[in-house]
């Protein structure tokens, strides 16, 4: 039992700590994708593992409902095409699975996120830097210090941890925090 409160606890000491340093990042990606969703753009979203999982939670939120009925906000799980995900793998190397798709559907309307608990996922690098020179505002949650993608998007939220299953966790919180204030501000400003 104390081993479950010790998780518990790290759990949210975590997540407390990032309420006292990354809320106006967390704030300013809400706003960025909401900016972009009214503008007539879409949120597209990329990971690997827990973080394509986490990429796939996002978009479901957003497509379906969060807290609200409402329209359906365009987001795309760049992770869930297996057959398009194993022929660019195939043909190109796993490196270029993102930024294919990037190359495809993205516009300089859109947001782009990247998540990668340890910030150095090379395919999700490599399409974050198409997707910003393209246009489209990036943003990337990360852990272990921010890695190599802090420095290839506009908006960068680092989770101040190196314990991968602590930054899952506090990455689909701020997803969900993300979630609620686009179906808010966009149900108030009636653009959905």
């Amino acid at each position: 039992m104390e081993r479950v409160k010790r998780f518990l606890k790290a759990s949210g000491d975590l997540k407390h700590r990032v309420a006292e340093t990354l809320s106006g990042e967390i704030l300013e990606a809400a706003q960025t994708i909401r900016d972009r969703l009214a503008s007539g753009g879409k949120l597209l979203l990329m990971g690997n593992g827990g973080s394509a999982a986490d990429s796939q939670h996002i978009a479901a939120e957003l497509i379906g409902r969060f807290k609200k009925e409402r329209t359906a906000i365009p987001a795309i799980a760049l992770t869930v095409d297996s057959s398009s995900l194993t022929a660019l793998g195939n043909d190109y190397g796993f490196e270029a699975i993102f930024s294919r798709q990037i190359e495809a559907l993205a516009t300089a309307k859109d947001a782009v996120m990247g998540i990668s608990t340890s910030g150095n996922s090379q395919n999700v690098i490599r399409a974050l830097n198409l997707a910003r020179n393209m246009g489209a505002a990036t943003i990337g949650l990360m852990g272990h210090g921010g890695g190599k993608m802090k420095d290839c998007v506009d908006i960068c939220i680092v989770v101040p941890s190196d314990d991968t299953a602590r930054i899952q966790e506090v990455h689909i919180t701020i997803g969900h925090i993300i979630c609620e204030i686009i179906e808010q501000d966009l149900i108030h400003e009636r653009k959905i």
